[in-house]
């Protein structure tokens, strides 16, 4: 019995009803955009393993940083310790983003990175003697994370959540104001209910596990006014949109505004180590600043800012600077924009749709993933569809047979 068989038994997989699921495939190692199966397989990836594997897999810049790292030292507590990583990291990351954002939060997941971002804002405001502004506004086909806080303020009936409906907190989740009627509705909710808010939260030009649903740039700008005239934190998340892959560093820039809280996470360290940041305004830190230890942001997860974790994120920033990670995006739009718009002519392709290193095939339904999944895997590609859509944010480096290996491989499993 493989080792793949025995740990089944033991194993609990993510986002998988355990009574139907298949075995997963055995992945023995990867390179660049490849992952090879201990069958002898190798598949193309086209979702870069959640979107982290900004570089692709294996780049020795990173492998390197981490492996010196790892001889000095793996780990450290972040508690009363400072360490070099950490605090470069922090500075480069400060340095990246405009304006006042420049107090930098590490944690270890993207969901950890999103309710820090929530406990920010809405301490801020207790610090500052405001009561009742509690709540947070968020939007319909939003996803920040699977963890209690965060599950509160993803869509509760579109998203994966509803169930737990009553046990969570409550928050208000409304449309995305888009167009004339939702943008109505979004005003008339703040004038009503901005007195119980603390903040907003976006996902900046694309909703990502709600179904890659894109949204223009003036929407960004339209809530920073309305955060600006109620007096509200605007959250930017960026676990998945930042790092290049709609086309610029962070996708808000394509927006002119900025956040007064970013949560970063996925590509933050090229896919090699859990990392997260969540990183505030000099004016919501000075809100925690007093002679009152009640006052403190009181969160610590035991693995902050990880010595590995920071030496692999400083390598990807590395790499932002040094190799044209962005042109390479622009490069992969254009391509994907070209091999995938052939899918709309195909039976049940409900829209395609691009945005930078992001391409969207979304069908009218998807009767039965596991059996898709399979299809797509007989092409020799990893693509893993979700609700009604398959999607491709590959690796920024990949090259271009391997991306129209990818794209080939959707229209020929469409086409049946």
């Amino acid at each position: 019995m493989s080792w793949l068989e025995t740990g089944w038994r033991h194993v609990w997989l993510p986002y998988a009803q355990m009574q139907t699921a298949p075995l997963p495939l055995p992945a023995m190692r990867t390179e660049g955009s490849r992952i090879f199966l201990e069958d002898g397989r190798v598949l193309i990836d086209g979702i870069a393993s959640w979107w982290t594997a900004a570089h692709g897999y294996n780049h020795p810049h990173i492998i390197g940083a981490v492996a010196a790292q790892l001889e000095r030292m793996p780990h450290v507590m972040f508690g009363g310790l400072g360490h070099e990583p950490a605090y470069q990291l922090a500075t480069r990351l400060a340095a990246l983003l405009p304006g006042a954002l420049n107090r930098v939060f590490f944690t270890d997941s993207g969901s950890v990175a999103v309710e820090v971002a929530i406990k920010i804002a809405v301490q801020a405001r207790l610090n500052r003697g405001e009561r009742g502004r509690t709540k947070v506004l968020a939007f319909t086909g939003g996803y920040h994370g699977d963890t209690l806080g965060t599950m509160a303020i993803c869509d509760p009936e579109e998203g994966m959540h509803a169930m737990f409906t009553g046990l969570l907190p409550e928050h208000p989740v409304i449309p995305l104001p888009r167009e004339a009627a939702s943008i109505a509705g979004f005003e008339a909710f703040l004038e009503r209910e901005h007195q119980s808010l603390a903040a907003i939260i976006v996902e900046p030009l694309v909703q990502g596990a709600g179904g890659m649903v894109l949204h223009p740039s003036e929407v960004l700008r339209r809530l920073r006014q309305a955060a600006d005239h109620y007096g509200l934190t605007l959250i930017f998340d960026e676990i998945f949109t930042g790092f290049g892959r709609t086309g610029t560093m962070f996708a808000f820039e394509q927006a002119g505004v900025a956040p007064d809280i970013i949560t970063l996470s996925k590509a933050l360290t090229g896919g090699t180590s859990p990392l997260a940041a969540t990183i505030a305004t000099d004016e919501l830190f000075d809100a925690f600043l007093s002679d009152s230890p009640m006052t403190a942001l009181m969160h610590g997860p035991t693995f902050m800012a990880n010595p590995l974790g920071c030496a692999a994120a400083n390598a990807s920033l590395d790499l932002f600077e040094t190799e044209p990670r962005l042109a390479q995006a622009a490069a992969i739009s254009a391509q994907l924009a070209r091999e995938l718009a052939p899918c709309r002519g195909l039976p049940g392709v409900k829209d395609v749709r691009m945005l930078g290193a992001i391409g969207v095939v979304e069908l009218e339904r998807i009767e039965n993933p596991a059996a898709l999944r399979q299809a797509l895997v007989r092409q020799g590609v990893w693509i893993r569809p979700f609700r009604n859509i398959l999607y491709l944010t590959p690796a920024l480096t990949i090259a271009a047979d391997e991306l129209s290996a990818l794209t080939g491989a959707i229209r020929a499993v469409l086409a049946g």
